[in-house]
């Protein structure tokens, strides 16, 4: 990520699919000597809280895979678990979300797999080194990773900040980019059925 242009940053931003939509997120923004970890490492920097949501997240999937082999008489008992998994999600993302930081909250303007734009009261410079906790509580998830400023656009008495994702799990990001779908889709439902009334 460091060898690429702010240019090339931008374009890799923009790759990804990006809903307009308010999520929970806690920032803190890191020393400029900070050093990234290797991706494989990222478990260690995490919150221990987050570490037991991803041992859960890896259990789970774990523990329905077997499931599949069993054919239709495993549809109902894989339904339960799922409901079960549902349950344990969400206690874990309450869970999560009281151990953030109230004076580093901030909401999404947007996200996206990619990254994300904040609103926030104080400017960051470009290149700022930030550690995230992203809240979607539509998806009953909680989301730890590392990101850099590309971008710090002054918009009426605040500013709209980009974070490009610099360090973040392969199934985290793609949970945001299915969280971003599944949003798109309910909000096109929402507004169907509205045009119905």
């Amino acid at each position: 990520m460091k060898t690429l242009t702010l240019e090339q940053k931008h374009q890799q931003f923009d790759e990804f699919f990006m809903i307009k939509h308010a999520i929970p997120v806690n920032l803190r923004l890191l020393a400029d000597d900070f050093e990234l970890p290797e991706l494989e490492d990222l478990h260690q920097h995490m919150p221990y809280e987050f570490q037991i949501a991803s041992e859960v997240s890896a259990i789970e999937t774990k523990a329905l895979r077997p499931l599949r082999r069993l054919g239709e008489h495993a549809i109902e008992l894989a339904e339960f678990l799922n409901h079960q998994s549902r349950k344990i999600d969400l206690m874990m993302s309450l869970i999560l979300q009281q151990h953030s930081n109230q004076e580093q909250n901030y909401q999404s303007i947007q996200f996206g797999g990619g990254g994300i734009i904040i609103d926030s009261d104080t400017q960051l410079s470009t290149g700022d080194t930030i550690e995230l906790k992203l809240f979607i509580r539509e998806e009953a998830t909680a989301i730890f990773c590392f990101a850099e400023v590309i971008a710090c656009k002054p918009v009426d008495d605040t500013y709209h900040i980009s974070l490009i994702f610099t360090c973040i799990r392969e199934e985290d990001q793609d949970l945001l980019v299915k969280a971003s779908l599944h949003l798109q889709a309910a909000s096109i439902r929402k507004r169907k059925t509205q045009e119905k009334l």
